[in-house]
């Protein structure tokens, strides 16, 4: 168990030192492993590793890529966004409907994508109106950030619960009969909208903006509609015993991205006349992110077979003790924390199994282990709002505006993201904690 450690602590550093080249080291540590199960120094075989791999969920994403790919390029969400901004009267308001708009397009879009469809609305206004577009595009930014909770399809992270804890589309409304994590998502967002309110109280010029964007193609606005309704009704079909059936019914929601992502890609090279559309998708295809998630998933197989998930486990029930609301306000703000630093995907990757031991060893703790899973959601979807460099949607914001001319300091981004991020967690805090506690 110490090899394995070492290695996987190795890996995390590397990550952190390194982070253009993080997938390389992921795959580079999974090959480690791989070796010490083949040296039998770990009880870890390439067969075992290959299950490990979730192929359902990089289907999924890559398929949920191109689909935003094509709904960017429709140029939909920029018209709606200036249809939201026309009918506000002030500036204080622009910012916060266009904030809370960037949150509902992430709870169904990738957080960098999202930025790169909302900031141009943003940075338009900000110079129409002869402000400061960085308070703007940050508060773009980080409601991004917060929405990717909401919705099986709003984050990676969202992804990977969503595959680990059996969860469909539909569990993240509502589950076991209660309320799930998507409205405690929501009252955080009305929690930050007030705080956004407060911060930009003084912004009070009037607004008159304009819709100008035209919509080129309604087709990628219907496949991504399609794609959330088809996710809900794979929900609900019953799940095979054995076969081949069984294996699709375990690849289906990944099937219907890619599906329907194919659907969308046939019909842009129709219209286009060409292969340019495909060669887009490819190109913005963030394959870093897949090669990353491969790397992942065989290194956390490898130490939890070594033992290692059950040691840190044990570790947290040491410092909570036996009691659920001390483990779940441990994993709430150790994570808001930890992911204000480190990037939350191998973070929540590897704190999964880890929730689902710790649940394990704590008595009486009927319904703990969903009070624990979105508990770990929350707080490292949140905590990245922390710092610049917490999210890839804050670090795309910040790239945006340095290349308009923009000098964003740090005070500038702490200015908006720690009240931000304190309002959403302490909303989604007592919210979790009420409805789905022990």
């Amino acid at each position: 168990m110490i090899i394995a450690l070492a290695v996987f602590l190795i890996t995390y550093v590397l990550m952190l030192s390194l982070p253009k080249r993080r997938h390389w080291i992921a795959l580079g540590s999974a090959g480690v492993f791989l070796a010490l199960g083949l040296a039998g120094v770990i009880d870890y075989s390439v067969f075992t590793a290959l299950t490990q791999i979730d192929f359902n969920v990089l289907l999924m994403i890559g398929g949920t890529m191109g689909i935003v790919t094509l709904f960017i390029e429709s140029r939909y969400p920029a018209r709606l966004a200036e249809l939201l901004i026309s009918r506000t009267p002030n500036v204080q308001l622009a910012v916060a409907v266009l904030a809370l708009f960037a949150g509902v397009i992430s709870a169904f879009v990738d957080n960098v994508a999202t930025v790169l469809m909302v900031a141009p609305v943003g940075l338009a206004i900000s110079r129409k109106l002869k402000i400061s577009p960085v308070p703007v595009i940050i508060a773009i930014a980080v409601s991004s950030n917060l929405q990717g909770a909401a919705t099986l399809v709003g984050d990676t992270t969202s992804i990977l619960l969503g595959a680990y804890a059996h969860m469909n589309f539909f569990d993240f409304f509502w589950m076991e009969g209660k309320p799930g994590i998507f409205w405690g998502v929501e009252l955080g967002a009305l929690a930050s909208a007030g705080a956004l309110l407060f911060l930009f109280r003084r912004e009070k010029a009037p607004v008159s903006a304009q819709v100008q964007t035209r919509v080129e193609d309604y087709v990628p606005a219907g496949l991504l509609t399609a794609l959330i309704l088809c996710l809900i009704a794979a929900s609900f079909l019953p799940q095979p015993e054995a076969g081949f059936l069984r294996l699709l019914y375990s690849l289906r929601s990944g099937l219907i991205c890619t599906g329907l992502c194919a659907v969308g890609v046939i019909h842009a090279c129709r219209k286009s006349g060409s292969l340019r559309p495909w060669k887009k998708i490819l190109a913005e295809l963030d394959t870093q992110t897949l090669l990353l998630l491969v790397g992942l998933f065989v290194v956390i197989g490898g130490i939890k077979s070594a033992g290692v998930i059950g040691a840190i486990g044990e570790l947290f029930c040491r410092i909570a003790g036996d009691n659920p609301f001390r483990m779940y306000t441990l994993l709430v703000f150790a994570s808001v924390l930890l992911s204000a630093f480190v990037d939350n995907i191998p973070y929540v990757a590897t704190m999964l199994p880890v929730v689902a031991d710790v649940a394990a060893r704590m008595e009486g703790g009927a319904g703990a282990p969903y009070v624990f899973y979105f508990g770990l959601l929350s707080g490292a979807t949140l905590g990245g709002n922390l710092t610049p460099i917490g999210a890839s949607a804050n670090i795309a914001a910040i790239g945006i505006l340095r290349k308009n001319g923009e000098t964003v300091s740090l005070r500038d981004f702490l200015r908006i993201g720690v009240p931000f991020t304190l309002a959403a967690v302490l909303a989604g805090y007592i919210y979790i904690w009420l409805v789905w506690g022990p």
